[in-house]
């Protein structure tokens, strides 16, 4: 069975929500009209009786200037005078019968047999009555006063007196359609009003799903291959909040993708030759002669470190990329370089020493600094001479921590000061290293948020600063100048 459309669904709660406003605003409306009718007709019943009231207290025949002879003079009277409106009708009864009618009177109510028998008991009644008669025709709402004849002292025989009667009376269910009619042209409005709103709900309802139809359809061109492709992005609204959404986690998965891809490159190329010099040995390897034999055995195991070390080196910049490769935490930057230093003055004969250093605490990975730092460092033994100076520092500059390195090596051409941050990315493939060093420093300073500056100039050493903004905690204060004596370091035994 095919689901239906969320553009349907939207359009379909819309036009339910918009048909359901119109009918409860107009049933609203119908009713109170209603009884808005019935208030008047009632109050207009109430005006007229009122009328032929003052005229029977009165009485006096306006057209003589005498008293009425009789009660059906009076109604006589009065059927001539209460002009009927619309939808309203007059008739005068004298002792329970039809005896007056209008002839202007909008209803002939004298023509209704079952009005006439039901208003009967009322004519003859002793007081006035307002009620409501449903027939066979329709409703009516009347007005029904009564009057007696005087009695006097002569009439003791005990026969019936004259009762004549004025009644008008509304046709109710007429005067309802008269309002009624108004509602069918409200009902014809409201229909024609959905229909305006089921066309532009749909054309509304399409703009606004227009970003979510072209995510699917980038979800479906996007593949393993190709993940280059981006949503575009318009306005404001939760929609283009959604679409930077996914637009953010395409970046990652490209990243991600990339730094497989570069992984698998990376480890293939950087593995190729070892893996080339081994089998090489290996097949002409004399087994009958034990120097061969333990000459290959030590250059299989030197080519499986440097493999190792590879391996390890491209893992950490696999794991830069994890948004949990940094852990920071509260560290004594005083302290760090103390103890960066101590590591440092094993890695080779140079002349160690601490430029500055901060007493300040600050956010970062003890860890993975001091993994940056050390590399710096052995980065500075292998490009510098023996004897020469190495010095380190650490300061802090605004929000910014900077862990500095200084050495006086060979230096570094300004077109190679960015390509040495790139894998494999050797000046002197004559020296020894996988060219991954300065990668993995710039990995774990990026990790942090900050990044690397290089300062150096061919022949006169180089300077490289890892600038972290850290969140520094506290500042206690700095110290210019070698905190500790000169230190020939001795390369490792």
């Amino acid at each position: 069975m095919r689901q239906i459309s969320v553009r349907s669904r939207i359009l379909m709660a819309v036009l339910g929500l918009a048909a359901l406003g119109l009918v409860v605003a107009g049933y609203t409306a119908f009713a109170i009209q209603q009884i808005q009718v019935e208030s008047r007709i009632n109050a207009e019943l109430q005006a007229d009786s009122e009328q032929f009231r003052l005229l029977h207290d009165v009485g006096v025949d306006p057209r003589t200037g005498e008293s009425f002879s009789s009660p059906a003079d009076l109604v006589h009277i009065a059927m001539q005078r209460i002009i009927p409106t619309r939808n309203e009708g007059a008739v005068g009864f004298v002792d329970g019968e039809v005896a007056f009618t209008s002839a202007v009177a909008p209803v002939a109510l004298e023509e209704d047999a079952e009005l006439v028998e039901a208003l009967r008991p009322y004519a003859l009644s002793d007081r006035a009555s307002f009620t409501t008669i449903s027939t066979s025709r329709t409703t009516y709402r009347a007005a029904v006063v009564p009057v007696h004849a005087q009695t006097t002292a002569e009439d003791i025989d005990g026969q019936d007196h004259e009762v004549a009667t004025f009644v008008l009376a509304y046709d109710l269910t007429a005067e309802r359609g008269v309002f009624a009619d108004g509602f069918i042209i409200y009902a014809i409005v409201a229909a024609f009003s959905l229909v305006v709103v089921a066309v532009v709900g749909w054309i509304v309802a399409g703009r606004v799903l227009h970003p979510v139809r072209v995510l699917a359809g980038a979800a479906r061109r996007i593949g393993r291959e190709d993940i280059s492709e981006r949503i575009p992005v318009a306005g404001g609204d939760d929609l283009a909040e959604m679409t930077r959404a996914v637009n953010e986690m395409l970046e990652r998965l490209e990243g991600a993708f990339r730094a497989q891809d570069q992984l698998v490159a990376d480890v293939s190329h950087e593995l190729r030759t070892p893996l080339t010099i081994l089998r090489g040995h290996l097949e002409v390897l004399d087994v009958g002669d034990p120097a061969d034999i333990i000459a290959t055995r030590e250059l299989a195991i030197d080519e499986l470190k440097r493999m190792n070390r590879v391996v390890d080196d491209l893992t950490t910049l696999a794991q830069a990329e994890h948004p949990e490769f940094v852990q920071p935490q509260p560290t004594d930057i005083g302290t760090l370089t103390d103890e960066v230093f101590d590591k440092a003055i094993a890695l080779g004969p140079r002349r160690w020493t601490i430029a500055e250093r901060t007493e300040a605490v600050a956010m970062l990975d003890r860890e993975r600094i001091t993994q940056a730092w050390l590399q710096l460092a052995a980065n500075a033994v292998k490009f510098s001479p023996e004897g020469s100076v190495i010095s380190l520092a650490s300061q802090v500059q605004g929000d910014d921590l900077l862990l500095s390195l200084r050495d006086q090596g060979e230096g570094i051409a300004e077109e190679d000061q960015q390509r040495i941050f790139e894998r494999f990315g050797r000046t002197d493939k004559s020296k020894p290293g996988s060219g991954l060093g300065l990668p993995i420093v710039a990995a774990i300073v990026r990790a942090h948020g900050g990044h690397v500056v290089v300062e150096s100039q061919p022949g006169a050493g180089a300077t490289f600063t890892m600038v972290i903004p850290a969140g520094i905690v506290e500042v206690s204060g700095s110290q210019e100048g070698p905190s500790e004596p000169d230190t020939e370091g001795e390369a490792p035994a």
